[in-house]
């Protein structure tokens, strides 16, 4: 079994596995969500891989600030079928509608997203 090659989601953000050797996992993340801090970036990502279960993860910079996502998931029926953590260290944040947002950092119990995403092999 491979892992390598480019696989999509079904929002069409982009995971390029370029290497799956001795258990590891190294290639890219490319979002294909307007609303994601990452948007725009084509991020490094590093894991690994045991049988059908895989787990990987990148981080970068966004308009607010640091920012980190990680993979978790399983290979079931040629999909990867994962479930996501974004840890955002800042958001953008306005007093009011119309008035000049600022950075402000994050509470810890604001600063984590989840949710879920099945990748396809293209």
């Amino acid at each position: 079994m491979t892992w390598k090659g480019r696989w999509r989601n079904q929002y069409g953000s982009i995971v390029d596995i370029t290497d799956d050797a001795n258990g590891r996992i190294a290639g890219t993340f490319k979002t294909a969500l307007q609303d994601s801090g990452f948007y725009g970036q084509e991020i490094p990502i590093v894991g690994i891989h045991q049988g059908a279960c895989v787990s990987f993860a990148a981080g970068g910079k966004t308009a607010a600030g640091d920012a980190a996502v990680s993979y978790t998931g399983l290979l079931r029926d040629g999909k990867m079928e994962t479930m996501w953590f974004v840890v955002a260290d800042s958001a953008i944040r306005a007093v009011a509608e119309g008035t000049p947002g600022k950075i402000e950092k994050l509470n810890w119990w604001r600063s984590i997203n989840s949710n879920a995403d099945t990748f396809e092999r293209i």
